[in-house]
């Protein structure tokens, strides 16, 4: 049995507004709080706003007037490409065994990067699969403390 459960799906939008109240309009979701990330952006709420794992649905936006934000933390995509199922910017899960899966992907030589969000409480873990989709694995941050207090 997988330790994971669904956590977000992320969408790059050229167009932001539209793509918020389209959401919001036909799904229901509703804007809410979200960090403070170098790019903007909006989080689409299914549920209690006071509850970031209520947060299904993260819009990417693009500043076209400063794009390194977004280029630094998730990387350049070629606008061109956000269209479609490529607007999917990556998938998230919720997870547990930070320790354990860091080994295997080491053992099986999958390049992952790894990220920390305080006010979320969260360490993060992204790796691609085979087709280039980014996948984001979510670890309650204590366990990266964990780890790093037994590393030294």
């Amino acid at each position: 049995m997988s330790n994971l459960s669904l956590n977000h799906f992320s969408i790059r939008s050229l167009e932001i507004e539209k793509t918020t109240e389209f959401f919001s309009k036909v799904l229901g979701l509703t804007v809410g709080p979200r960090p403070e990330f170098p790019f903007p952006g909006v989080w689409l709420y299914n549920g209690d706003e006071n509850s970031w794992s209520n947060a299904v649905l993260h819009l990417i936006a693009i500043d076209k007037n400063d794009p390194n934000g977004l280029k630094q933390y998730l990387g350049e995509r070629d606008a061109s490409s956000l269209h479609g199922s490529g607007a999917v910017d990556h998938i998230a899960f919720f997870a547990t065994g930070l320790e354990e899966k860091i080994a295997l992907l080491k053992s099986k030589k999958i390049p992952y990067r790894e990220r920390t969000v305080p006010v979320l409480k969260l360490h993060q873990i992204f790796l691609d699969d085979p087709n280039g989709v980014v996948i984001e694995l979510n670890y309650p941050a204590q366990e990266k403390a964990a780890l790093d207090a037994k590393a030294g």
